[in-house]
């Protein structure tokens, strides 16, 4: 009986420690100290020390190439990965040009790091629906043993890994209650990936980002040499420098896409300009 005891409650802590204003979570095992905006629920805590123990390396993960099969796609997994492994970051940006796959890349980011038990639920923003929809029959297309959930359609996250949500409907969701508590507590997210992350969303929808205790991943396809300031630092990124981009030129270089082409197009009006009695009123 005392060792079936010592087995029950033989385990490192999880630690939070507060002032009484502010609260931190330290998972010393894994990250430095980090500021949290509530402590984590018994099912949280539970899955958190289960990967905690169960994870693999992500270095000896292997790559879906049903998935991606590029070797730009693969090195920013890799990039990634390393940030969040050995670099001990929990936020990560990916630069790459429209056309080259980013989804496809989330999506076989997402495979390894649910594979190597480092993430089970995940949450996709965009901010338009059609955007999301996109994303959602990538993912049920390419990763059809994952369970998929659009929160803009169901409000029964039951048994979901991955949500796709767009802001707003995450953020009214925020604040929904079950008979425990918030349904969506801090930790309920371990990855939420940001589809066209820029300063424009974090100062409409950043309670989002600061809300759940989740490793972070924002998407672009905005130039990196274009991206704000305020992006990086919101990534805790220097600037200019994302944690891996793939740019037009690259792609074009590598003839995965074609240059764009300028088209010379004359209107009339511009040179001969208009005349009031050429307009036409509808009459209501």
């Amino acid at each position: 009986m005392q060792v079936k005891r010592r087995l029950a409650y033989n385990q490192r802590p999880v630690i939070f420690y507060s002032n009484g204003y502010e609260t931190y979570l330290w998972d010393d095992l894994a990250y430095p100290p980090r500021p949290v905006l509530g402590f984590l629920r018994k099912t949280e805590l539970e899955r958190l020390i289960f990967r905690r123990s169960h994870r693999k390396r992500l270095r000896d993960t292997a790559i879906n190439e049903d998935i991606v099969g590029r070797p730009y796609q693969k090195e920013a997994i890799r990039r990634i990965t390393e940030t969040f492994e050995e670099k001990c970051a929990r936020k990560s940006l990916l630069v790459m040009a429209t056309g080259t796959g980013k989804t496809r890349t989330a999506i076989a980011l997402v495979e390894l790091l649910k594979s190597a038990n480092w993430v089970n639920r995940v949450l996709f923003l965009a901010d338009r629906n059609a955007l999301l929809k996109q994303a959602y029959r990538a993912f049920q297309r390419h990763l059809p043993s994952v369970t998929v959930l659009d929160l803009t359609r169901s409000k029964d996250v039951t048994g979901a890994n991955v949500i796709f949500s767009t802001y707003q409907t995450m953020l009214n969701a925020i604040d929904r209650m079950d008979a425990e508590g918030r349904i969506f507590g801090v930790g309920y997210f371990d990855l939420v990936i940001v589809d066209e992350a820029h300063r424009s969303i974090y100062q409409k929808y950043g309670e989002i980002f600061d809300y759940f205790d989740a490793l972070l991943v924002g998407l672009t396809a905005t130039p990196r040499s274009e991206i704000d300031r305020d992006t990086y630092r919101i990534f805790q990124l220097p600037q200019g420098v994302p944690t891996f981009a793939y740019e037009l030129n690259d792609a074009v270089r590598d003839g995965h896409l074609v240059p764009p082409k300028g088209v010379t197009v004359p209107f009339k009006f511009l040179r001969t300009g208009v005349k009031y009695s050429d307009l036409y009123f509808r009459r209501s």
